[in-house]
């Protein structure tokens, strides 16, 4: 029996505290291992990108959770959305940001032993959970996309209970609200 090696990518700690948390008791079945990735270079300005980083490190450490930090180059994502600046929230701009990012990380699982992906991507507000597993379905190949169901509530009850920095937009430059 092939044991479940999960890579669980995230964009905040205040969107992945509760399914970090979740992962961390064990309660997600058939998870064997897990490592947190934080692999986010639509995040702009580089500042914003630092804030966030450091929180989602901050909650790794104090759950005793294992984190990778994939690399921070925006331009080279910004190349990778061109032509797909005005497009709207939740657009097709944001299908091909996580189909950027699904990539990453199936690239990884396959370097290092990793054999499934999951996501928080569409816990936020901003994001549509059907467009996230979409495109993670499209971009993760022969690495096995668990589109879980996070606790909601979990999370909720984490961060009325944090003092994670917040921000008020999803993370790159056009989905900054004016």
């Amino acid at each position: 029996m092939n044991k479940t090696k999960l890579i669980l990518m995230s964009c905040c700690a205040p969107c992945s505290c509760g399914a970090i948390k979740q992962l961390a008791n064990g309660e997600i079945d058939g998870i064997d291992d897990f490592i947190v990735m934080f692999f986010n270079p639509n995040i702009f300005p580089e500042s914003e990108y630092q804030k966030r980083l450091h929180e989602q490190i901050k909650y790794c450490e104090k759950l005793g959770v294992k984190y990778v930090i994939g690399d921070y180059n925006h331009d080279d994502w910004r190349e990778h959305v061109r032509g797909l600046e005005t497009e709207p929230e939740r657009g097709a701009r944001c299908s091909k940001c996580f189909a950027y990012r699904f990539c990453y990380a199936h690239a990884y699982a396959k370097k290092h032993g990793y054999n499934a992906i999951a996501s928080v991507f569409g816990v936020s507000r901003h994001k549509d959970q059907h467009q996230v597993d979409n495109s993670a379905q499209q971009s993760c190949g022969e690495i096995e996309y668990l589109p879980i169901k996070w606790n909601e509530q979990l999370r909720q009850e984490i961060n009325r209970e944090s003092e994670f920095y917040r921000q008020n937009y999803c993370g790159c430059e056009f989905s900054i609200r004016k």
